[in-house]
Order: structure tokens, then sequence, then C-alpha cells
């Protein structure tokens, strides 16, 4: 027996809606709902182009211990058609890279830049 497929991936984080507006103005993706889960945490459910995957942004409620995202624990991958372009888009957003461009050995262009709460965004572009 197997799984059938990966659904969402669960981000929890201090502030849902600096998160949200994170993932909205620098990345382009959509919030496709939103609810309170039973326990009483706040979700938003971020859709991504061409992926059936969803991000979960959970915030939780008032008093549960605060988020602290280890540096380099995780982080989600982006495919971009021209880096160069999105990040001068990004910058015109006031958003920055926080490392990179770099070229791959398959000649892969990467480039992170850092969400809300510590987490790590890469983007790549693939060789051509």
């Amino acid at each position: 027996m197997a799984v059938k497929k990966l659904l969402h991936t669960r981000m929890r984080v201090n502030d849902l809606e600096r998160t949200v507006k994170f993932y909205e103005d620098a990345l382009g993706l959509k919030v496709s709902r939103r609810h309170t889960s039973p326990r009483g945490a706040q979700l938003a459910f971020v859709v991504t182009p061409n992926s059936d995957e969803e991000i979960e942004i959970c915030q939780m409620p008032p008093g549960a211990p605060s988020v602290q995202v280890q540096p380099d624990l995780m982080h989600l991958a982006f495919e971009v058609d021209d880096l160069a372009a999105f990040e001068a888009e990004l910058k015109k957003k006031g958003y920055a890279l926080s490392d990179g461009p770099t070229k791959t050995s398959s000649g892969s262009v990467i480039a992170f830049i850092d969400a809300p709460e510590g987490y790590e965004v890469e983007l790549i572009q693939r060789a051509k």
C-alpha cells in the first residue's frame, strides 16, 4: 500500500497576514481558502501554479508557543522562467534575494529569498 499523492505542506507562523502577503506579493501565489481549525488555529491555503499541492499557512491561537524557525531546517522551491527578470520584479516590490543567483553544475540558476518567520524560498531557473 502507498499514499496516493501529496496534498499540502504546513508551515506554522506567528503572523498569518504578513506571511500570506509575502507569498501573494513576492511570488504571485493565491489564497484558495481560509478557515479556523477545530483546535482554533487560523489557516490559509495558498495554491501554487501547475501543482496540486498547496501550502497551508497556520497561525496557532493566542497563548501558543512562538514559532522559532531553525536555519536551513526546510525550504520551498519554485521554478521561474527568468531568474534575472524575477529578481528585478522582486526589487520593485521591496524584496531582495538573500543568496544567489548561483549557476549550478547542471546549468540551472538558483537563488534564495527569505520569507517571514525565517523560512527560506528557493527560486530555480532550469537549464535550457
